[in-house]
C-alpha cells in the first residue's frame, strides 16, 4: 500500500489510537504535561507517513504507532532532567501495552479506563464548557484545530488560543488523572456528553468540504459514549439516551448518501439499508435510559429518532417516509422546544408542523423564528422554506429561498442538493 492509501490508513489509525496514546502518556507524565503527550503522539504519526510508503505497512499498525510514541516519550525523558524522576512511572504505564500483547482488541481493553479518565480530565469543572469540549475533541477524539473550529463555527486561531488556555488552567489547578471513587459529578458528566455530542455531529454533517459524512468520526463518538454509559462510575440515564441518539443516526449512514456522495434526505432514503445492528443498539440504550426519573434533551431527541427507526424495523408501505408517525414526532418536538430555546429545534419542529398540518402551517411556524441570530448563516432555514414554498406551488418564492440557501456555508454535497432543487423548479 502506497500513496493516498497509506495516508488514509494513517488518518484512520491515528483517529482511533491518538486518544488512547495521549491518555496513556498523560497518566504517565501527569496532566500538566498534556502538550508533551500530544507531541510524541504527533511524532508517531509523522514517522508512519514517512516510513510506511517506503517499507510497507506493519502487520499490526496500531501497535507500531504506540511503540513509536513510547520510544519518543522515553527520548523526551532522557532529554529533560525534570522528567528523569518519573521515568519509572512512565515505563510502568507504557509497558502495559507490551503486556497486553499489542493486539488490536487487547489495546482497546488495556486503554479503556485511560480514555475515559482523559475524557473526564478534559471536562474538569475548573474549565468553561466550551474549553472542555474543545480539549476533549482535540486530545481524545484526535480532531485537528480546523475540525474543532468548524464544529464551533469559530476561527481556528480562536480555538488554538482556547486550547492553550485550557491546558494552562489544568496545570494551575493541579488536576489529577483519576476518576472520583464515588462516581462522576453531574457538571463534569454534562460537559463530557456535550463534547461527544459535538464530535458525532461533526462526523454526521461536516460543515465544509467535499464529504457530507465521516462515518469513522460518528462511530468513534458512539464508542466513547457507550464506554461512558457502561462504566459504573459514569453510567447515567442521560449517557444512555445520548448513546441511543447516536446509534439511531449512525444506523442511517449507509443510506444517507448515494454512490456519488450526494445527499439523500431522510424521506427518500432506502430504509432497508439502515444498519439493523446499530438500530438494536439504539433501542437497547433507549430502554436503559428510560430507567429512573431523569429526562433530558438527549432523551427527547433519541425518542424522535426512535420513531423514524421503527419505520425501518416495521415493514413500510411508502418509500418516502409518509408512514412515519408525524403526530408523535410533533408532540416530541413540542416537548423539546419547551426544554430548550434552540432555534434549530424550532426549525425541525416547523418541518413536523408542515407534515401534520400542511406546508402553509410550516411556513407560519418558521416566521416565528426567522429572525433568530443563530440562524443567520444556517442554510437549512431558507432550504426548508424553499421546499415548503415549492409544495405550495409558489415556484418564484421557492427559487428565491433556494438561491439564498446557496449563499450560506454548507458542504459541497449539501450545495449540490440545493442546486438540484433549484434546477428542478
Amino acid at each position: 500500500m502506497t500513496g493516498p492509501g497509506v495516508d488514509a490508513l494513517v488518518e484512520h489509525l491515528f483517529r482511533k489510537r491518538a486518544g488512547q496514546m495521549v491518555a496513556c502518556l498523560t497518566r504517565a507524565f501527569g496532566p500538566a504535561q498534556v502538550d508533551l503527550a500530544e507531541e510524541v503522539v504527533q511524532e508517531a504519526l509523522v514517522k508512519a507517513l514517512q516510513h510506511w510508503p517506503h517499507h510497507g505497512v506493519p502487520d499490526n499498525p496500531g501497535a507500531w504507532l504506540i511503540s513509536v510514541a513510547r520510544n519518543s516519550a522515553l527520548d523526551a525523558l532522557r532529554r529533560g532532567a525534570a522528567f528523569r524522576e518519573r521515568e519509572g512511572a512512565v515505563l510502568a504505564e507504557i509497558q502495559r501495552a507490551n503486556d497486553a500483547g499489542l493486539s488490536e482488541d487487547a489495546l482497546d481493553r488495556a486503554f479503556e479506563d485511560d480514555e475515559l479518565q482523559m475524557l473526564l480530565l478534559c471536562c474538569d469543572p475548573s474549565l468553561s464548557p466550551d474549553a472542555s469540549v474543545a480539549l476533549a475533541l482535540k486530545t481524545v477524539g484526535g480532531f485537528s484545530v480546523a475540525e474543532i473550529s468548524r464544529a464551533f463555527l469559530a476561527e481556528p486561531s480562536a480555538i488554538a488560543q482556547r486550547l492553550v488556555r485550557a491546558k494552562r488552567q489544568l496545570r494551575e489547578a493541579g488536576v489529577r488523572f483519576e476518576m472520583e471513587a464515588g462516581g462522576t459529578d453531574s457538571k463534569r458528566l454534562d460537559a463530557t456528553l456535550e463534547a461527544l455530542y459535538l464530535m458525532f455531529n461533526e462526523g454526521y454533517t461536516a460543515h465544509g468540504g467535499e464529504c457530507l459524512v465521516r462515518a469513522d468520526v460518528c462511530l468513534e463518538a458512539l464508542r466513547l459514549t457507550r464506554l461512558l454509559a457502561s462504566n459504573p462510575r459514569t453510567a447515567s440515564p442521560r449517557a444512555d439516551a445520548l448513546a441511543a441518539l447516536m446509534a439511531f443516526h449512525a444506523a442511517r449512514l449507509p443510506a444517507r448518501v448515494d454512490d456519488a456522495g450526494d445527499l439523500i434526505v431522510l424521506g427518500e432514503q432506502d430504509r432497508g439499508k439502515w444498519a439493523r445492528r446499530l438500530l438494536a443498539i439504539g433501542f437497547e440504550h433507549l430502554d436503559r435510559g428510560a430507567r429512573g426519573d431523569e429526562m433530558t434533551v438527549y432523551h427527547v431527541q433519541a425518542a424522535i429518532a426512535a420513531v423514524h427507526a421503527r419505520s425501518a424495523v416495521v415493514p413500510v408501505k411508502e418509500s418516502d417516509g409518509a408512514d412515519t408517525a408525524w403526530l408523535e414526532i410533533l408532540a416530541l418536538y413540542d416537548q423539546l422546544c419547551a426544554m430548550t430555546p434552540s432555534p434549530v429545534a424550532a426549525l425541525n419542529r416547523a418541518v413536523a408542523v408542515a407534515r401534520v398540518n400542511g406546508p402553509a402551517a410550516g411556513l407560519a411556524a418558521i416566521d416565528a423564528i426567522e429572525t433568530a441570530d443563530a440562524l443567520d448563516n444556517y442554510y437549512l432555514l431558507p432550504a426548508v422554506q424553499g421546499q415548503l414554498w415549492a409544495e405550495l406551488g409558489d415556484t418564484a418564492r421557492a427559487a428565491d429561498a433556494f438561491r439564498e440557501a446557496l449563499t450560506k456555508p454548507c458542504s459541497e454535497p449539501e450545495r449540490r442538493f440545493i442546486q438540484r432543487k433549484l434546477d428542478n423548479i
